[in-house]
């Protein structure tokens, strides 16, 4: 059987791993590992999947998951990629989020019979005693050592610096790992490679309080071929709960996507073999367009289910065909009031998500980006009327890529 490590390596997943030879001879019996998830939203959003995936993979090869809910750290906010201390969230919101994080992970891991768990760590850092954390945590962890990390070097240059609430984040997140070791026999952190610094701090505790093995391993950034940040949409994040992005949003995204991230994504959202993998990522011109849907449709199956993704690419298929009616579209509900003051195209494209204000909106009809059914619309002041929408909706479009289906309330 093919080692875990060996499948996540092919499929792109790896970045770095501490103690590489012995992790690999750990791996080749079954290993508790675990994943934080910090619940700063009510949803788990793309950036998210990659981790998420590589558990899958892990379970799949007989090793157990721990997805680490922050309802502890999420009180401090990480100050990894940020220049500025992230907004505080209240007990109950964070509690809140956690709950819905909770439901989603069911769709991508097996937690019958143990064979997956979801902790909060919030158990064990809302009542620590700070005196005792202090002198038994805190004393193990060197000032200087810690201000190289690269998660702290940005805060310390921003304007506002780096407060000492979040400078703690490391060793809260530290003696996660050793919470989860002497808890469940815990000996793998997994994560996102913005993580490396303080993912060695606790692979580091462990070892030096226990004198047990642990090991950190950090997976690739979903990046764009050229370095940039991908699932950024118009509307913000790509969210993987229907409701803030819907299942035909999500699909479209995948179906946009540059031809040179085509192999990269499906290496790493799908389950497909790397041998289709690699045919797919090497089909060139107008072909490629067809590897681009495989990803869209696979993708969206992992993520809303078959169904939604079927319906989603008949969607997409119907639109690019010309057939207008687009049922599973999403829509925009147009209401009296709006139809009795301002229902002009421009207003229309900002209410509806597809424009970020009405100077974008104005924009986009400049460059004839903008469409009601099959008419493109230049006019500023042009209106939408209830006889225009009628009974089976009226297609509102920006570009190739966004549509709305207008609908009467």
């Amino acid at each position: 059987m093919t080692h875990v490590l060996d499948i996540l390596k092919e499929r792109g997943f790896l970045a770095q791993m501490t103690f590489p030879e012995e992790l690999y001879e750990q791996l080749k019996e079954p290993t508790t590992f675990y994943v934080g998830f910090d619940p700063t939203a009510d949803s788990l959003h793309i950036g998210h999947y990659i981790p998420i995936m590589a558990m899958a993979h892990m379970q799949k090869a007989g090793h157990k998951p721990i997805a680490l809910m922050g309802g502890g750290t999420a009180m401090i906010g990480d100050p990894s990629g940020k220049t500025d201390m992230r907004k505080m969230m209240t007990v109950e919101t964070i509690d809140q989020n956690v709950e819905c994080i909770k439901k989603q992970m069911s769709r991508f891991l097996d937690f019958s019979d143990g064979q997956a768990i979801i902790v909060n760590n919030g158990d064990w850092l809302r009542n620590l005693n700070f005196i005792e954390f202090m002198r038994d945590i805190g004393s193990m962890f060197s000032v200087n050592t810690m201000l190289r990390a690269d998660c702290y070097k940005a805060r310390m240059e921003s304007e506002n610096g780096l407060s000492f609430l979040e400078f703690t984040y490391m060793l809260m997140q530290s003696y996660d790992f050793l919470e989860l070791f002497n808890r469940y026999g815990c000996r793998l952190e997994m994560g996102g490679n913005d993580q490396w610094s303080n993912m060695l701090g606790g692979a580091d505790l462990v070892r030096r309080k226990e004198q047990e093995k642990a090991f950190a391993c950090t997976f690739q950034l979903l990046l764009t071929h050229d370095g940039k940040k991908m699932g950024k949409t118009e509307k913000g994040a790509l969210w993987l709960d229907p409701a803030k992005t819907t299942p035909f949003d999500f699909y479209q995204y995948w179906r946009n996507i540059d031809d040179k991230d085509v192999e990269k994504c499906l290496g790493l959202l799908t389950f497909l073999p790397m041998d289709e993998v690699r045919r797919l990522g090497a089909l060139e011109g107008s072909e490629i367009n067809e590897a681009k849907k495989v990803l869209a449709f696979e993708v969206t199956k992992l993520v809303h289910g078959e169904e939604e993704a079927r319906k989603a690419a008949e969607a997409a298929l119907a639109l690019f065909a010309g057939g207008m009616n687009g049922a599973d579209v999403p829509s925009f509900e147009v209401t009296a009031d709006i139809l009795s003051g301002d229902a002009r195209v421009t207003t229309m494209l900002v209410l509806s998500g597809l424009c970020k204000s009405q100077s974008d909106a104005r924009n986009q009809m400049k460059a004839g980006a903008v469409s009601l059914g099959d008419e493109k619309i230049t006019d500023f002041a042009a209106v939408v009327t209830a006889d225009m929408i009628g009974e089976d909706g009226l297609m509102l479009k920006k570009g190739k890529k966004g549509f709305r289906r207008l609908i009467l309330k």
